[in-house]
């Protein structure tokens, strides 16, 4: 047992040795990682301490569970959770789909140029800020002087408050999401479509499958791994209802149906300094998508999948 276990050692020495190079590599996402993602979690001890910028985080003392009693006892958190997952739903049923379709139908462009362009044109919104997004969707929507309320009293009817109507403003928060984000996450679709042998393709030509049949026999089946894996992302951020995006567009006549868990602590905690209170609702957010994550990739390896781990 001694002497397989030196082989083995020994084995693994001389592939270390052998790829020094590629796992040097490795060295700067590691680092990465490190100072980016790990360190930064020694603050989640202020969810636990009365925090004091004077005293830092060491010196606070310790006050328990009471942020969380207190982000728990407040009158107006169900509605907060309630618009959290209503909108992360609405999202995940009407955005995650449409990266899919519009990579599909980029997979199917005849022509080269055309389809470079279009993918060109729907993924240059992904590196435009929501700051920007949010005051051209706000003025285009506007009822005294946007483009698309011009177009509706042209038509005869009444001019609609799109931003300030709490039956339009969930809806207007799933399309511009759509529109800024679809093209940018068909990327990672078009890359796995290009995956698919093929000669598959070609066979099913020979055998009179149409673009629809080939679709639903083929490319779907070949792109099946990578839209589990994503689909399992995005129900780990569920409660990730898109924080920038909802505080740049949202405004006080639709706190009933817009105010998140992350703008209502940004609101209530850091406008009055409650540091340890929005550092329990994050972590409370944080806990609560990392259990959703695990059982969804249960399911998902006893539906047959690979999931993520």
């Amino acid at each position: 047992m001694i002497n397989i276990g030196k082989k083995g050692s020994l084995r693994r020495g001389t592939t270390y040795l052998k790829y020094w190079d590629l796992y040097l590599m490795l060295v700067p996402a590691l680092l990465f990682i490190l100072v980016y993602k790990y360190l930064p979690m020694y603050g989640v001890v202020i969810a636990f301490k009365d925090f004091n910028i004077m005293k830092g985080i060491m010196n606070s003392p310790w006050v328990g569970l009471k942020h969380f009693q207190e982000l728990f006892t407040f009158a107006e958190f169900p509605r907060v959770i309630r618009n959290t997952v209503v909108i992360s739903l609405m999202k995940l049923a009407f955005g995650f789909p449409a990266p899919i379709l519009l990579a599909l139908m980029l997979n199917e462009m005849i022509f080269s140029r055309f389809k470079r362009l279009v993918q060109t044109v729907t993924y240059i919104p992904h590196f435009i800020s929501w700051v920007v997004v949010g005051g051209i969707v706000i003025d285009l929507l506007s009822p005294s002087s946007g483009m698309i309320n011009k177009f509706i009293e042209q038509l005869g009817f009444e001019p609609i408050f799109f931003m300030s109507d709490e039956r339009y403003f969930r809806w207007m928060l799933v399309i511009t999401d759509n529109w800024k984000e679809a093209g940018w996450g068909a990327i990672i679709y078009l890359a796995a479509l290009l995956g698919i042998n093929d000669e598959i393709f070609q066979a099913a030509k020979v055998d009179g499958a149409n673009r629809l049949r080939q679709i639903w026999h083929i490319s779907l089946p070949g792109i099946r791994s990578t839209i589990v894996i994503l689909l399992l992302l995005r129900i780990g951020n569920v409660f990730d209802a898109g924080f920038e995006q909802i505080l740049v567009m949202y405004n006080a006549t639709v706190y009933n149906v817009a105010d998140i868990i992350d703008t209502y602590v940004f609101r209530v905690g850091l406008g009055q300094m409650q540091f340890g209170l929005t550092t329990a609702a994050g972590l409370f957010k944080s806990a609560i998508g990392c259990v959703l994550l695990l059982i969804a990739n249960s399911i998902a390896r006893r539906s047959g999948e690979e999931g993520i781990f």
